[in-house]
């Protein structure tokens, strides 16, 4: 007769004579991601073989203000920063039965003569939180002569086991009516801020997930909106 050897490392035999995986050695099994902006919620039981999770939690970039500039003058804006960050390891027992998922919404854009929105804060129910960047201010205004006003400060960091603040939004300089330059936007740990302009038009968008928006610039009588921050993520890996 034939007979199995079977690795107790990863197998057990149950009262039934059945072969059971072992809870907590099967590894990583699926990865949830929670993109759009807004509450969702995380049911464990829907998961009856996990074991613990790992969360990974991105709040949303900061908007940026547009800029508006009289015949031979110039104006250019800070950028928004950008969203902080957490992650931590669970253990299935210190979740509740269900945990709510908030993604944070990527901050407005503002106007020439209105500030960028603040992004929003994303969490993972009570255990891990990340801060939201803010918006980047409509500061300077319409002129010729040498100015330069500060960037956007980033975030403070969040919960969670790794937490990081996110970064600060670019400063905007202007050296004459002709020659200025916008503020870039705050980087994040999952994306990254606008591209800063040294020409008429909106700030940079940002690209991946919780960058800032990089502030508008306007120079001859031109007029220009903002630019919206990336929204947050909120990633749970599933381990069996």
């Amino acid at each position: 007769m034939a007979q199995v050897c079977v690795c107790d490392d990863f197998f057990t035999v149950n009262e039934a004579g059945e072969l059971c995986l072992l809870p907590g050695r099967q590894g990583l099994r699926a990865v949830l991601k929670f993109g759009d902006p807004g509450t969702h919620l995380f049911r464990k039981a829907d998961y009856p073989w996990l074991a613990r999770v790992r969360v990974r939690v991105q709040a949303a970039g900061g908007g940026a203000a547009g800029a508006s500039a009289g015949q031979d003058l110039l104006a250019a804006q800070p950028g928004g920063a950008g969203g902080g960050y957490s992650e931590s390891l669970l253990d299935v027992a210190a979740l509740g039965p269900a945990e709510t998922v908030i993604v944070g919404e990527g901050g407005t854009a503002g106007t020439a003569t209105q500030d960028g929105g603040n992004g929003g804060n994303s969490s993972f129910g009570g255990l891990v939180t990340a801060n939201g960047g803010a918006g980047g201010s409509a500061v300077m205004s319409s002129g010729s002569t040498p100015i330069c006003h500060s960037g956007t400060p980033g975030p403070l960091a969040g919960s969670g086991q790794i937490t990081s603040g996110g970064g600060a939004g670019g400063p905007a300089l202007r050296l004459s009516g002709s020659q200025g330059l916008a503020g870039a936007g705050g980087e994040s740990h999952l994306g990254h801020g606008g591209f800063q302009r040294a020409y008429t038009g909106v700030g940079g968008t940002a690209r991946g997930y919780g960058g800032g928006a990089s502030g508008g610039l306007a120079r001859d009588g031109s007029s220009t909106g903002g630019t919206q921050g990336n929204n947050g993520l909120v990633m749970v890996e599933l381990y069996g």
